[in-house]
């Protein structure tokens, strides 16, 4: 009889995870507290946009995947639940992955393996799991790190190399054998402390590298130079590889788990801390360069104003931390009202001002801020024409547009 693999949380991550191991002849049950969320799956309907996530749906049903409201009994259970930061302590809530761990505990059998794929900060599981497991010795522990994008999410969760963290080899072989149903990529075994720690360093680098080009935006701005240019250039070097700048760091991971080691390590985490700093400040950064461009044609009420693109990146619907809604915060803190947003992917009203319509939304704009570089703005720049543009992606092929 195969084992059984209970995937908790069917978000952005535990959705794919699940369907991926079911699609591949793994017998899986994805649990979810939320029971509207159940009841849509069972309908087959998906929450979220993703490319190729129909057909894994499809094949993941017919491969016999179930979905349900609590835990089931299991030999593995792979927690895939949010994890938030208070935003003033600089530290982690542990307490969606507490509460997914002590249900667990309540219908797991002896020698099951509960594998967190949450991101954490480096200590989590010591000091907030661990504990939890005292009178389940029996049961073993692990962390096994999501590595996957949205937009990108069948591809990566295939072809990304992941790793294993776990307190013996015989938990991360096993672990590495279910892995290796559906993942091409190397399969890492370490510890679990290490595990938490590289995949924080991971989206850290990230952040600090995206922090450099912003600097450079506007050291750029202050000396009359193209950004643009300067970046392009320098990466022409071999042992160059500087990202591109933009209006700000969104989504769940580089935004958020720099966080991490800045509220686990004041005093050392500096660099750290810089990065972050001119990342969250670059919506303001935005704002102002809209508010002298506006001023400088004339245009005197932010009415006249829509800012295209609320998720934090380019085609896909996940809209946490975005830019768009960091700078909307900074709109409120400045009195700044008036202005409307668009975006092809948000279907739901989440804003104030916002529209559905990209027609509707460019009769209304005097000026338009692209915020996120979406392939339907790209492929319908025409329509930009005659409209003051500041485009802060850098995806217009329009030479009139102005950039960061």
């Amino acid at each position: 009889m195969k084992q059984v693999i209970n995937v908790t949380g069917l978000g952005y991550i535990g959705l794919p995870t699940a369907l991926m191991l079911a699609a591949k002849g793994n017998n899986v049950v994805g649990t979810d507290c939320n029971k509207e969320l159940i009841e849509k799956l069972e309908a087959g309907t998906i929450p979220f946009s993703e490319a190729g996530m129909e057909r894994l749906f499809f094949d993941a049903k017919k491969c016999g995947i179930i979905f349900e409201e609590e835990n089931v009994k299991a030999q593995i259970y792979i927690v895939a639940v949010p994890t938030p930061y208070e935003k003033q302590q600089k530290k982690i809530d542990p307490s969606y992955v507490v509460n997914a761990v002590k249900s667990i505990l309540t219908v797991c059998p002896q020698k099951a393996i509960i594998a967190i794929e949450s991101t954490v900060a480096p200590g989590t599981i010591d000091r907030f799991v661990r504990p939890l497991m005292r009178e389940r010795s029996d049961v073993c522990l692990a962390h096994v790190p999501e590595r996957i994008i949205p937009g990108s999410m069948i591809w990566e969760l295939q072809n990304n190399s992941r790793t294993i963290g776990a307190d013996d080899k015989d938990t991360a072989n096993r672990l590495k054998e279910v892995y290796q149903s559906f993942c091409r990529g190397e399969i890492v075994l370490t510890d679990i402390k290490t595990a938490e720690m590289t995949k924080v360093v991971e989206n850290t680098y990230r952040d600090i590298n995206i922090a450099y080009a912003n600097e450079l935006t506007k050291i750029a701005r202050r000396a009359g130079l193209d950004v643009y240019e300067m970046i392009r250039i320098a990466n022409k070097h071999p042992r160059v590889n500087i990202l591109s700048p933009g209006p700000g760091v969104g989504g769940h991971c580089i935004s958020v788990d720099p966080w991490f080691l800045v509220g686990d390590y004041p005093g050392l985490a500096n660099i750290i801390l810089a990065a972050r700093k001119i990342n969250d400040s670059m919506p303001e950064f935005v704002l102002k360069r809209v508010s002298e461009i506006a001023e400088q044609h004339e245009i005197e009420s932010l009415g006249r104003v829509g800012f295209y693109g609320l998720t934090y990146k380019e085609n896909v619907d996940d809209v946490r931390e975005s830019p768009t809604l960091q700078l909307i915060s900074f709109m409120k803190k400045h009195m700044a009202i008036g202005a409307h947003f668009y975006d092809p992917f948000v279907k739901e009203q989440i804003v104030k001002g916002q529209m559905f319509d990209l027609d509707e939304f460019l009769k209304l704009s005097d000026m338009v801020v692209i915020m996120v570089g979406h392939d339907e703005i790209v492929k319908e720049q025409e329509k930009l024409k005659g409209k003051i543009v500041y485009d802060t992606r850098h995806v217009l092929s329009d030479t009139d547009a102005y950039h960061l």
